[in-house]
């Protein structure tokens, strides 16, 4: 990224990442919740993007960024897999890409399984960061999705980040501001489960004002592993590792639901 003054270009060498940004942004930021980071310009090259001053968060804060992500979820998308308006074809996350839906899925379950998990499990098992049998554990999690076999199907599709990890959460004085979403229409717990994976300051405390703010069903965190299914296998396709044997516990704890 090359800094200018009080702005910075955040290079893209595709223009499908970089409209998938782009419109993620501005998606997000039209929920008039959770402050995302301004897009300034389009470019050829990338995105023109607002600086953003960088604090050390405080409790209160956290809680705000609870309550305000609550109101975006509740923003909400056409279906699940919905892009963000405007956006064409698949989205991305991190280098690969993001499958969107163009109709009304089943349910929410098949919708996880078919475009969230099993293009993920393929590649990672195609790669041979997953052996048979363990690949053979997370489909068995696919199937019992689509059989709507599993707790926690949500009433309607939440407005998503859908990457957001504690590195596309940025503190400013003003409060939380993300950056680099996945956005897609999904399941509210999905953005919850992966805050948890990878950690983020008090983030008990933004757990829990987002609980009470959207009345979050009971239970919800037995379901975190479930959630937590594609990015860890998003994780085993990019860099291999444990990561795929994190992804099999979480699978194995889904299946213990």
């Amino acid at each position: 990224m090359s800094r200018v003054s009080e702005t910075f270009l955040k290079r893209h060498d595709r223009p499908g990442p970089r409209d998938a940004e782009a419109a993620g942004l501005a998606w997000l930021a039209a929920a008039d919740a959770v402050a995302v980071c301004p897009v300034l310009a389009v470019r050829d090259d990338g995105l023109v993007l607002q600086r953003v001053e960088e604090v050390r968060p405080g409790a209160e804060a956290a809680e705000e960024f609870g309550r305000s992500l609550a109101r975006t979820h509740a923003a909400g998308a056409d279906r699940f897999g919905a892009p963000p308006p405007g956006l064409e074809g698949d989205g991305w996350i991190a280098a690969l890409p993001l499958p969107m839906t163009t109709s009304e899925p089943p349910s929410w379950g098949s919708f996880y399984a078919e475009q969230r998990l099993r293009p993920y499990l393929r590649a990672a098992r195609d790669a041979g960061a997953l052996s048979a049998a363990d690949a053979g554990v997370l489909e068995t999690v696919c199937e019992r999705l689509v059989a709507g076999d599993l707790p926690g199907e949500p009433a309607a599709p939440a407005r998503l980040h859908g990457d957001l990890w504690s590195g596309n959460v940025l503190w400013s004085r003003e409060g939380a501001v993300l950056i680099d979403p996945a956005a897609h229409g999904g399941h509210p717990e999905t953005d919850l489960a992966m805050l948890a994976l990878f950690g983020l300051p008090h983030l008990d405390r933004v757990l829990a004002a987002y609980t009470e703010a959207a009345a979050t069903p009971p239970g919800w965190r037995r379901r975190v592993p479930l959630h937590q299914l594609h990015p860890l296998l998003v994780h085993t396709v990019l860099f291999g590792g444990g990561y795929g044997g994190q992804a099999v516990r979480a699978a194995r704890e889904t299946l213990a639901l």
